[in-house]
């Protein structure tokens, strides 16, 4: 299917031709019939695009201060690495879109049909795209005296009808719309239709005509002279009782300009982007209310809400996103004795194919414009096909053949470039959910093809190895899949999110003759290596402590989410629970956890203890609560009157008879291209494991441990079943014959 994408580093703008989505669980496959430009908002996303990374920098020192921290904690070479992948991300643009269903998700059944028309909305969701795979929650029915053009406009409806309801306006009040662009009109014809007199402001004749026609009562160049006097004529000497600002300019005076116009504790609230600097004593003296509206209302960017569909109780929230969008696209009907004229607003249309031409319009401004809209074939109105790839009958022997699942930014800064500078390895198929991220990774890595169909990777024959790079909350299905289909798989960890889903991967690989590796890298780094080497000279049990200092993630975070992170114990500190595994060299036995006193968000601070099966010993300090400024990981060992010490992967001091020699990396390295090495050796060799599986299940049912330690408030017991039931037995036999003993002589 064909796609507009933006190249986040240069901002050069294209229509691709990319795999088609799949439709999920909750969600609905849309083959897009019309979607809306929206000038002032993806003209911000171009514009920052296009702008030098010093540009880019300088309206971003958010952003700087975290790259330098990073810097700091890693080195400049791996920052490097981050800020050039995610500068390299594909952007898909557009967010307001009409068109057809040709695919049901799992769950809404019922609820939508194949063939139903609907308004779709979502940034990276509603795309200008000929297909499209939303959420429930950001679909609505189109009526049948609706065009799909009309529909397309939904979205921005939607985001000046969130704004509109912060006004909490009422029948005769006077409100004032501060730029009539695109939301702005649209604004102005919802406070109409709800009763309000509307005053529209805006420097440009045109506008001010066309917001005439979409009901305001007034409009008025807000540079010209006696504004302040026609608005005391219009409401009686009060002032405004409320002002919407949907202008987008750098500059505050918009906020000034609401400060004049607003009557005594009156709402202000911004829907555009305007400079926020405002004058204290004018909103205070009139005791303003200052809100910013959440684009389309409440449940946007909750992901609960939006992804996993949970709904907000109706007698708390009665307005959500999702009906904010259902009732823009009502009011557009004909039917209606007042109506939403949103086919009023509509400057240009151009067919999708065209689509370079329109963004030339809207961000070059050769002629005014204001709806611009892209229309689309019929033709692309069905189902994808699955990709049939000419295959040979089996792999090649002696040579992997790879196919990858997931592309996000830790694949694309890390295991991709290390992947494409490997020997022995063919890069054969990328899956991802997104068309546009499996088309930018077949491009910039060298793969043979790009696609969005699972099948296209587990059902070729001519495919021996799988890396799956997913969420979390997929590892172990897909590592179970793909094991049965007899391909060898490199897992990002973790391996799984709870015991089942571990029991179904043991399964699947004792049903298989393929193996599997979980990416626990660090034990594949150089200075791990050097630090076993050393420790192989000094017998006895090990003192292992390792300190993480892993900074706070936002609690808003997929890493966060019960189905999809697990939370950062189960997606990291497994690595570290398997790093002190290979250490320590000797099975782990018990695990003990303790958190931090209960607070507010996810549990990001631990201590554990893990003890194995020589008598060695090793504490885990995981921890949110540092400065990312210092370094992040630091391995201390002490075993047969030596020491090791690992600081963040980039120089380790190895003591022993009152010497110690210090080694150092000019760059940190964690072991991933060693790690990625290694598997790809393994499946050209048609096996072993590089590390035994049942050390790898044994790090991952030691982390599922820790949990399970925090929830119980006991040191839990790795020993298998059979050694603690016999422990038991023979305990229970010794009481019977004790009791049976007392027995006799009583």
């Amino acid at each position: 299917m064909k796609q507009v994408i933006q190249s986040a580093r240069s901002g050069k703008l294209s229509l691709r031709e990319v795999p088609p989505p799949r439709v999920r669980a909750g969600h609905l496959l849309v083959a897009t019939r019309a979607s809306v430009i929206s000038a002032g908002t993806e003209r911000m996303v171009i514009d920052f695009a296009r702008k030098s990374l010093a540009a880019k920098a300088r309206s971003r020192p958010d952003l700087v201060r975290k790259v330098l921290d990073k810097a700091r904690r890693d080195g400049v070479a791996a920052t490097i690495k981050a800020v050039m992948a995610r500068l390299d991300e594909p952007l898909p643009l557009g967010y307001s879109a009409a068109g057809r269903v040709v695919a049901v998700g799992a769950g809404l059944e019922g609820a939508f049909q194949v063939g139903q028309r609907v308004a779709v909305a979502g940034a990276g969701l509603a795309n200008h795209a000929e297909l499209n795979v939303v959420p429930a929650a950001l679909a609505a029915p189109v009526p049948d005296d609706v065009s799909d053009e009309e529909a397309a406009f939904g979205t921005v409806a939607a985001i000046a009808m969130a704004g509109m309801r912060s006004l909490e306006a009422q029948l005769g009040d006077v409100v004032a719309v501060i730029g009539v662009g695109l939301i702005g009109q649209l604004a102005v014809g919802l406070l109409a239709l709800q009763g309000a007199r509307v005053v529209a402001f805006d420097t440009n004749p045109a506008r001010l005509a066309l917001a005439r026609r979409m009901g305001a009562e007034l409009t008025l160049d807000p540079t010209a002279e006696g504004i302040d006097s026609a608005v005391a004529a219009l409401s009686g000497g009060i002032g405004c009782d409320s002002v919407l600002i949907a202008a987008a300019t750098e500059s505050s005076e918009p906020l000034a300009l609401a400060a004049s116009l607003a009557r005594d504790r009156a709402r202000v609230v911004m829907v555009g982007k305007v400079g926020t600097e405002f004058d204290y004593a004018a909103f205070m003296k009139k005791e303003l209310s200052l809100s910013v509206s959440r684009s389309y209302g409440p449940g946007r960017y909750d992901p609960d809400f939006e992804g996993a569909g949970i709904k907000y109780p109706v007698g708390w929230v009665r307005w959500t996103e999702t009906e904010n969008l259902r009732e823009a696209v009502r009011l557009m009907g004909r039917g209606r004795p007042g109506r939403l004229d949103v086919g009023a607003l509509i400057t240009h249309r151009f067919p999708f194919a065209a689509a370079e031409a329109a963004y030339t319009l809207v961000t070059e401004g050769g002629e005014p414009h204001l709806g611009v809209v892209l229309t689309y074939d019929e033709a692309g109105a069905s189902l994808p096909a699955a990709p049939a790839f000419p295959a040979p009958a089996a792999a090649p022997a002696g040579r992997c053949v790879l196919g990858m699942i997931g592309a996000g930014a830790f694949a694309r800064t890390v295991l991709l470039p290390e992947l494409v500078r490997l020997p022995g390895v063919e890069l054969r198929t990328l899956c991802t959910q997104r068309g546009a991220s499996a088309e930018h990774g077949q491009q910039t890595f060298g793969f043979a093809h790009a696609t969005t169909d699972l099948d296209a990777v587990l059902g070729d024959p001519a495919i021996n190895a799988v890396l799956i790079a997913t969420r979390h909350g997929s590892h172990a299905e897909l590592t179970a899949r793909a094991l049965a289909a007899g391909k060898a798989v490199l897992v990002e960890k973790p391996l799984a999110m709870d015991q089942a889903q571990l029991e179904r991967v043991i399964a699947a690989r004792q049903a298989s003759a393929a193996f599997f590796l979980v990416g626990f890298n660090r034990r594949f780094a150089p200075l791990v290596g050097s630090m076993q080497a050393h420790l192989a000279r000094h017998a006895g049990p090990r003192l292992i402590q390792i300190r993480v200092n892993a900074g706070a993630v936002p609690p808003e975070s997929w890493v966060n989410a019960a189905d999809e992170g697990g939370g950062r114990i189960l997606g990291e500190l497994c690595h570290f629970v398997d790093l002190a595994r290979a250490l320590a060299g000797a099975p782990i036995v018990t695990v003990a956890a303790e958190a931090v006193a209960a607070g507010p968000g996810p549990c990001d601070d631990v201590a554990t203890t893990l003890t194995f099966a020589d008598g060695s010993l090793a504490t885990l300090l995981y921890t949110a609560r540092g400065d990312t400024a210092s370094g992040k990981e630091r391995i201390e060992l002490f075993a047969g009157g030596s020491v090791a010490v690992l600081d963040n992967f980039r120089s380790l001091a190895l003591t022993s008879g009152g010497r110690t020699r210090t080694e150092k990396s000019l760059a940190q390295d964690k072991g991933h291209r060693a790690e990625l090495a290694a598997f790809v050796q393994a499946v050209a060799a048609g096996g072993p494991a590089p590390v035994d599986e049942a050390e790898l299940i044994e790090s991952s049912r030691a982390t599922l441990a820790v949990l399970d330690s925090l929830r119980e408030g006991r040191r839990i017991d790795l020993r298998a079943p059979a050694e603690n039931e016999s422990e038991v037995e023979t305990e229970t036999a010794v009481e019977d014959g004790a009791e049976a003993e007392s027995g006799a002589e009583a």
